[in-house]
């Protein structure tokens, strides 16, 4: 019998649904929690495939990340609480994550998103220089910007009034601004909330700015934890909504597709946007641009080549001719109620696992970027 070790957060529905595929596929399964990992419990050990999945959506998980990435051990103060939604230390989470994911390492499992696939993933400054050396359409970016002053000089430099300003490390749209500059005017689109003490906090409604002043303040907090400016991307859009897409592919093979639609230029579900239908997306695009669309999320699996999944997001252009691609996540499986010849992407992960199609891949995958010097560090 195959046995498959989680590492996860056990109360999230991430974990219930793949014990539920996990059973459903006759796979033996052990859950770990991310806080008793970080703490220095028992990790998986040799002989045991090793899924992680997200730390997120978990307070004390949260901490015990950003103490590890501070420096302190899990035991220690130094490092406060943050309340509901606030946006602080993602710096500090990503090196904690770095950290706790050579702990769950040690333990010789085999891991079915290696750590350098899932840091690499995570930081977007990194996968956004490896997609570009490899090949995958990308939007432009800006060199390193430390801060509002240094983003307005790159904008003057580049000769660009619209990007988007994410920063380094997050998800989810954490932090994320829609930019527009001009000589005379400033604005930004986001989710970000900023409190009157010049804190940060993530809401779930959509908000724009239009003072230079709090759009630097929202900059220069963000800046510290590290900054990536992409040009934007003009989207294609249906009706009087934009659209993009998360392409969830697995042993290397698109599979799961959600179309994301907003009548703002941040389309991510949770902030109140709504699902499209991925039949009147292929019909608008027409199957050239679809079947291109679908191999340019085989190449960004292929960039990651022993990571059993990966969710892309791409994004469409506007006129159907292009596309390019906004981001990769490590943790993008999570699709509900989306089925594909009626599996979800984790029935399709353990299905992926059993029958061998996994292993098979990856063997195929690693060659073929060895050869082409495209492995990406691991």
């Amino acid at each position: 019998m195959t046995s498959l070790a989680v590492v996860g957060n056990p109360e999230n529905r991430r974990v219930r649904m793949v014990a539920e595929a996990a059973r459903d596929a006759g796979v033996e399964l052990e859950v770990h929690a991310w806080r008793d990992v970080l703490h220095g419990g028992p990790v998986p050990g040799p002989g045991r495939l090793v899924r992680v999945d997200s730390p997120g959506e978990d307070a004390e998980v949260d901490v015990l990340l950003r103490r590890l990435g501070d420096g302190f051990s899990t035991e220690d103060g130094g490092v406060r609480a943050a309340d509901h939604g606030e946006i602080v230390g993602l710096a500090a989470a990503h090196r904690g994550l770095a950290a706790g994911l050579a702990r769950i390492a040690s333990g010789g499992g085999t891991m079915l998103n290696p750590v350098g696939d899932v840091l690499t993933m995570g930081d977007k400054r990194r996968c956004h220089a490896l997609l570009r050396e490899s090949g995958v359409p990308v939007p432009e970016a800006l060199p390193a910007v430390d801060g509002w002053e240094s983003l307005r000089a790159g904008l003057r430099d580049a000769g660009w009034g619209r990007v988007f300003v994410k920063p380094a490390f997050g998800s989810s749209a954490s932090g994320v601004l829609a930019l527009a500059v001009s000589r005379t005017r400033v604005s930004a689109i986001t989710s970000v909330e900023l409190a009157a003490d010049g804190r940060l906090f993530n809401s779930l409604r959509v908000r724009r700015y239009d003072s230079e002043a709090e759009v630097a303040a929202v900059v220069d907090r963000l800046a510290p934890d590290g900054l990536h400016v992409e040009r934007w991307f003009p989207k294609a859009g249906l009706g009087d909504r934009v659209l993009d897409l998360r392409v969830v592919v697995i042993a290397g093979q698109p599979r799961h597709v959600v179309v994301r639609t907003s009548r703002s230029p941040l389309t991510n579900l949770h902030l109140g946007n709504a699902r499209g239908e991925v039949a009147a997306v292929r019909a608008a695009a027409g199957p050239e641009a679809w079947r291109a669309a679908m191999r340019t999320c085989e190449r960004v699996a292929a960039c990651f080549p022993h990571s059993l999944h990966v969710g892309v997001d791409l994004m469409l252009g506007a006129g159907w001719r292009r596309h390019a691609v906004a981001e990769v996540n490590a943790f993008g499986d999570l699709l509900p109620r989306v089925l594909v010849d009626g599996r979800d992407t984790y029935a399709e992960e353990m299905a992926a696992i059993v029958d061998g199609r996994y292993r098979r891949w990856a063997a195929e995958a690693a060659g073929q970027a060895e050869t082409e010097g495209q492995l990406c560090a691991i």
